[in-house]
């Protein structure tokens, strides 16, 4: 069944665009595996880069748990795939389906939700470990949108490597 991806408001308050534009994107990564198989998935199209389109999802579980989890709900747990804090393993796909990525990634993306729901603002802070520095639920969505973008481009050419498909 194709991904359904609704396009953000063009007339909306901040938190609804900003939740709006994370939702799209989120939908855009799903979108460009649509149709293909878990070997597709862990196929690497574009060498000498081991990057597929397994491993993008399996990170993006990850940015959200950290962001959404870690940072902003002052959650202690350690990565999906790395009992050691290796933000690098999410990315060896070799082993994972469709069915493991896209359950952690889902579970992560349902957390995300329920907790920028949850928050009164955005204006809300969490501490990010890794700067060092106190953080708005504001830059932590604006950040999201900006990784999803970032690797939703990766995900265009890992696709058009895979069998010719291009756009979303």
């Amino acid at each position: 069944m194709p991904t359904e991806r609704i396009g953000p408001p063009l007339l909306a308050g901040e938190r609804e665009t900003l939740r709006a534009f994370l939702d799209f994107h989120r939908a855009t990564l799903a979108m460009k595996t649509d149709g293909l198989s878990d070997e597709e998935l862990r196929s690497r199209p574009m060498p000498p880069s081991t990057l597929t389109l397994l491993g993008l999802v399996r990170h993006m579980a990850e940015v959200e748990r950290v962001w959404f989890r870690r940072v902003i709900n002052g959650e202690e747990l350690p990565l999906v795939w790395s009992d050691e804090g290796d933000y690098q393993a999410a990315y060896d796909a070799s082993g994972s389906t469709r069915s493991e990525a896209f359950g952690a990634w889902q579970t992560e993306v349902e957390h995300a939700r329920r907790i920028e729901q949850a928050a009164e603002s955005l204006d809300v802070t969490g501490h990010q470990a890794r700067w060092d520095a106190d953080v708005s639920l504001r830059l932590v969505m604006l950040h999201m949108i900006h990784e999803y973008a970032r690797h939703n481009g990766h995900a265009d050419f890992l696709r058009e490597g895979i069998d010719g498909t291009v756009g979303a």
